[in-house]
């Protein structure tokens, strides 16, 4: 029997994987993602206690940027980009798998130094930043996803992206049919996707191949969203607050847990002077109709239908619009920025697809992160999607 809209049913004891015995020949670091999970519904604030409006440079309005691209562009240097080339050279021929990539074997101490400051920006101020010119070309797939990964290391922890255990993601169209939403991740076709966050603290993205026509890039302040709603629609700012919310785990699950997750779209970080955070996606929540059917949980209400709709059309309107060229990379915050995608054609063949490589990266709350009410806000690799005791992995391309 489903669970009424307002129980308060506690999550499961949860083992966060630094308590638990980890088998250091599958996770060579001993550390393994934690996966998605339920919140703690204890640390769910109401409706009643969030800002009537958010302050502060994470809220932001397309206007600001959208003629001002040296506001959130940073052209990489020759230096810069000779600093990661010989540190992509150094970790090629030192033999390392790609999965043990880290800070201490991919040494980059001048651009670091842009880096820290760019975790800085991308957790506490505007959340976004493009890097432009890297050589992906001239690199080819394998060196520039080193570089790629390398560089990520100074922002947060590789989390795994899907039930396959990848750190390094291929956001490619294989011929997946983006109407079976309950079992295909929409990354995998060419199909739009709709504004969301991702199950990590940072989502970077590496143009490696451009489509013949679209898969353009839309971002917006989910703080500017959350003021525009609370002026606009306050009802659909509370529903959207209630962890009335059932998302679609899509088959990737570990043994014993269950098809989907109970959650909310707003939250309010823990301890004082919370910031609001948000994790949406449409498809996870739209996915749901073999369980709801069966009775075994709650269909999407009217005034869920209606909060979904007006969330997707405040997004759009308040939108940044951006391309992303052949070596370009976009770092985003999936705290309070939301991104989505359009719909793309690929060039005929033998042109190569259009090829994004994907990072997930975790920043926890004891290195600077959000205070999030997850039982696992503490850990390394916080977020991403676990199964099991699935191995990290980092392919050259999608599988």
């Amino acid at each position: 029997m489903a669970p009424a809209l307002t129980d308060s049913i506690p999550p499961p004891p949860y083992t966060v994987p630094s308590k638990a015995t980890i088998n250091t020949d599958v996770f060579p670091d001993g550390l393994k993602t934690s996966g998605q999970h339920a919140p703690l519904y204890d640390k769910l604030r109401p409706y009643s206690e969030f800002p009537k409006e958010i302050t502060g440079p994470t809220v932001w309005k397309a206007e600001d940027y959208k003629n001002n691209p040296e506001r959130w562009t940073h052209p990489l240097s020759e230096e810069e980009v000779a600093e990661l080339g010989e540190a992509a050279d150094r970790f090629i021929e030192a033999g390392t798998p790609l999965t043990g990539i880290s800070q201490g074997n991919f040494q980059i101490p001048k651009l670091s130094r842009t880096m820290t400051a760019l975790r800085n920006e991308l957790l506490n101020g505007k959340g976004f930043i493009l890097f432009k010119g890297f050589p992906v070309e001239k690199w080819g797939v394998h060196k520039s996803a080193v570089a790629y990964m390398g560089l990520g290391t100074y922002l947060g922890y590789f989390v795994s992206q899907n039930g396959r255990g990848h750190i390094l993601g291929h956001v490619k169209d294989v011929g997946d049919d983006p109407t079976q939403i309950d079992s295909v991740r929409i990354y995998r076709t060419n199909a739009r996707q709709f504004f969301h966050a991702d199950d990590s603290d940072i989502v970077g993205l590496l143009c490696i191949a451009r489509a013949l026509e679209g898969g353009e890039s839309d971002i917006v302040s989910s703080h500017h969203v959350w003021n525009t709603l609370q002026r606009e629609r306050p009802d659909v700012a509370e529903t959207l607050t209630q962890p009335i919310w059932y998302f679609d785990r899509k088959g990737e699950t570990s043994q014993g847990q269950d098809g989907w997750i109970r959650t909310s779209i707003f939250y309010l970080e823990t301890g004082e002077s919370p910031r609001v955070y948000s994790k949406w996606d449409p498809y996870y929540v739209r996915s749901l109709t073999r369980y709801s059917d069966a009775g075994l949980i709650p269909p999407l209400s009217a005034a869920q239908e209606e909060a979904a709709r007006v969330l997707e059309e405040t997004c759009l309107r308040l939108a940044l619009h951006m391309i992303l060229e052949v070596g370009d990379i976009q770092f985003l915050s999936n705290e309070h920025v939301l991104h989505a995608r359009t719909e793309y054609r690929d060039h005929p063949p033998p042109a190569p697809r259009r090829h994004l490589l994907r990072l997930w990266l975790s920043t926890p709350e004891d290195e600077g992160g959000w205070r999030l009410p997850f039982h696992d806000s503490h850990e390394k690799k916080r977020g991403g999607i676990q199964v099991d005791d699935t191995p990290p992995r980092a392919p050259d391309d999608a599988e």
